[in-house]
């Protein structure tokens, strides 16, 4: 599962071996037997962006990008107040309207892409217990591993129960462990549950009451498969927020997802003034601040219509996908523990398969032979330090599948896995 390994002697044992997140561990794989971005043959299932072209109803893709004088220089580390003014008047205008407290300016940061964002929030963190859950985004391993002032806590969540994690099972878990911190993805990238609605304003409520601080990683908040009738689907903990500067609650998200443009590597943390100003000087020293540019390039793709647009666009698009991977994998025997409320991902269960493709390594390896990439659920069990022992992984039987790339891509993919299904169900039954 990983790379060979840094060797030892001489300068190179000053360092040491920094694993790969799991979509970058999938495609470097898929790579040494010949995977291209540009080969139309390959099919991306593992892929952690949305398709990035034009969508039917959204505002024109940007193609050019102006560069002034001015932007040619460094943007100041918390970003461009014209764009910190706009993500904040973003926020109202979604989820705070008519609310007396208001974010501005000063409640967000700007920086160069979500784990910059994310980095930069927990090197904020103080020696606290920090609360994460499993499965989650495999990228949370090493940051929560990075820092040593604070302690990551693991909180397991069942598939037989969809994923659900009650507010009192959040009080039970914040109260008795001592949380002062806990960090999420919601909607939750794998398993596509999303906390919501009164669920999430009793979440908002409870880290008001103890004072734990919720990290709320929001970069599929406009992939909302169960949003309410006649309301842009789209869900943030800021609709439930009291007093921005007062309650504990950190959000992320930025052009990656719900934009579309992953490679501009703009996006926001929103949050309490004083959160906001220690993750600014934390990026004071970890990254410098963002893209000049393309922070300004971003500002007219917040207006009030092209979100309107371009979320209504993702919805349809990618809604349509959704039902056409949830009908395949059925149909491959493929179960789903749960349909995904959020995100474009599957998070399938292997068990009911043949060997070896009921193990997510199995089923990886041999669907890259048909020119296919997925991600192994193992990825997903985040084990900051790798504290717990290999074989404990609890989600070796998952596959992470996306359905960010091309309707056309994701039946190509399809067809192919279910042929890979039936050779190897017939294979077992004719040694049967």
């Amino acid at each position: 599962m990983t790379d060979e390994p840094i060797p030892q002697g001489g300068k190179l044992s000053s360092f040491r071996q920094v694993p790969r997140t799991g979509v970058i561990y999938a495609t470097s794989e898929a790579t040494k037997l010949g995977f291209s971005m540009q080969d139309p043959d390959w099919c991306n299932l593992g892929q952690g962006q949305p398709e990035t072209g034009p969508l039917p109803g959204a505002p024109d893709r940007v193609h050019a990008v102006a560069v002034s004088v001015d932007d040619q220089e460094y943007a100041p580390v918390a970003g461009l107040w014209e764009l910190r003014e706009e993500v904040a008047g973003l926020y109202n205008r979604l989820y705070r309207r008519g609310l007396p407290s208001q974010y501005k300016a000063e409640n967000v940061s700007i920086s160069g892409g979500g784990r910059t964002s994310l980095t930069r929030a927990a090197a904020s963190l103080g020696r606290v217990n920090m609360g994460h859950f499993l499965p989650d985004y495999t990228a949370y391993e090493e940051l929560l591993d990075l820092f040593r002032t604070f302690t990551p806590i693991p909180i397991l969540l069942e598939g037989e129960r969809g994923y659900a994690f009650t507010v009192d099972d959040l009080r039970r878990e914040v109260t008795g462990r001592g949380l002062s911190a806990l960090l999420l993805s919601n909607p939750c990238n794998p398993t596509g549950k999303l906390v919501q609605g009164e669920e999430l304003a009793r979440w908002v409520e409870l880290a008001r009451e103890l004072e734990c601080a919720m990290l709320m990683d929001e970069f599929y908040s406009h992939y909302v498969w169960t949003a309410p009738p006649g309301r842009l689907p789209v869900e943030s903990a800021a609709r439930y927020v009291e007093d921005v500067d007062r309650d504990p609650i950190v959000l992320f998200d930025g052009l990656t997802k719900n934009w579309r443009y992953p490679g501009w590597r703009v996006t926001w943390t929103v949050g309490p003034r004083k959160v906001i100003d220690a993750v600014a000087s934390a990026g004071s020293f970890l990254d410098g601040g963002g893209s000049k540019p393309l922070q300004r390039a971003a500002i007219p793709l917040l207006a009030e219509e092209a979100v309107r647009q371009e979320t209504e666009a993702i919805h349809r698009t990618f809604g349509e996908k959704r039902r056409h991977m949830l009908d395949a994998l059925e149909t491959m025997g493929v179960r789903i523990d749960r349909a995904p409320d959020g995100t474009f991902y599957c998070w399938g269960n292997l068990a009911n398969l043949p060997a070896p493709l009921n193990d997510g390594m199995g089923f990886f390896r041999e669907a890259l032979r048909r020119k296919v990439i997925v991600v192994p659920g193992e990825f997903f069990d985040v084990n900051p330090g790798k504290r717990r022992a290999r074989h404990v992984a609890r989600f070796r039987s998952y596959v992470r599948f996306s359905f960010g790339p091309s309707l056309e891509t994701l039946e190509k993919a399809f067809e192919r896995l279910a042929a890979m299904i039936q050779e190897r169900s017939s294979a077992t039954a004719s040694v049967g």
